[in-house]
């Protein structure tokens, strides 16, 4: 059997109040929760960094061994050209042979270059790991008391919680797909999270905007579903306030000059 709207909106009312107590209890964890996951993020970017850098390292390190290998290749050709000098036939070829071996020590000397310019990139490299694994445990550390402190806050209230994420679901197999799509991505979209809403003293009870006395009889009907033109909450409910009684006037009280009048 399908519901009324009245029973639709009765539904969404009780669904709405029970995700507003939850809301409550989880605003006493203030900012911890974001706070916890700014530091997994960080922490994740330290070691991500960490990881850059010892490979960094791994380059020059592979670079370093490259040109100690071209160095030993240049010694032996030198050690080569050095044998044959001592079977030259003529000037020409003792002469050309010294150049080649001027080159091979100039490479020498180039190679010996870039493996201190890569020494000097490593020593650089690894203390830029040290200042970032120094942050990584003052960040781990805070991780870890940020975490203690949310869980000692969860445990608190985790049974009221449960009960009431229990109710909440409960309650949500009572309303049809399509409304609570629409109560789903309404408080997913307000940050006060109140999708749904009575009009109190001719105002919606999200946004505060006046609500027209014709509106309000619509909404007592329960006929349809009505939304706030505003703000876009359902509107399920008008809210009777009591105006306060008038207080009785004092009676002025005679003087006795008025009486000899």
């Amino acid at each position: 059997m399908e519901s009324t709207v009245a029973q639709k909106l009765e539904a969404l009312l009780k669904l709405q109040q029970i995700d507003s107590e939850l809301d409550n209890l989880k605003k006493v964890r203030g900012d911890l929760p974001e706070e916890v996951r700014d530091l997994e993020d960080e922490i994740a970017g330290y070691k991500t960094r960490i990881e850059k850098q010892a490979n960094k390292i791994k380059d020059f390190e592979k670079n370093i061994s490259d040109n100690r290998s071209s160095i030993k290749d240049a010694e032996k050709l030198i050690k080569k050209y050095e044998e044959q000098q001592s079977n030259v036939r003529n000037n020409r070829e003792y002469d050309a042979i010294t150049k080649e071996m001027e080159l091979q020590q100039l490479d020498i000397e180039i190679f010996e270059k870039k493996i201190r310019e890569l020494g000097y990139s490593i020593e650089k490299v690894k203390n830029e790991v040290t200042v970032t694994e120094e942050k990584l445990s003052d960040r781990e550390k805070d991780l870890v008391n940020k975490k203690e402190e949310l869980n000692s806050i969860i445990s608190e209230s985790e049974e009221e919680e449960q009960k009431l994420a229990k109710k909440s679901d409960d309650v949500k197999k009572g309303v049809e797909e399509r409304l609570l799509y629409s109560y789903n991505r309404l408080r997913n979209n307000l940050r006060n999270g109140l999708a749904v809403v009575k009009v109190a003293r001719n105002a919606c009870g999200g946004c505060f905007n006046t609500v027209p006395p014709q509106r309000q009889a619509e909404i007592k009907d329960k006929k349809k579903i009505i939304i706030c033109e505003h703000c876009g909450r359902i509107l399920a409910d008008v809210e009777f306030v009591a105006e306060p009684e008038p207080k009785p006037r004092a009676r002025a009280r005679k003087t006795k000059a008025s009486k000899a009048e």
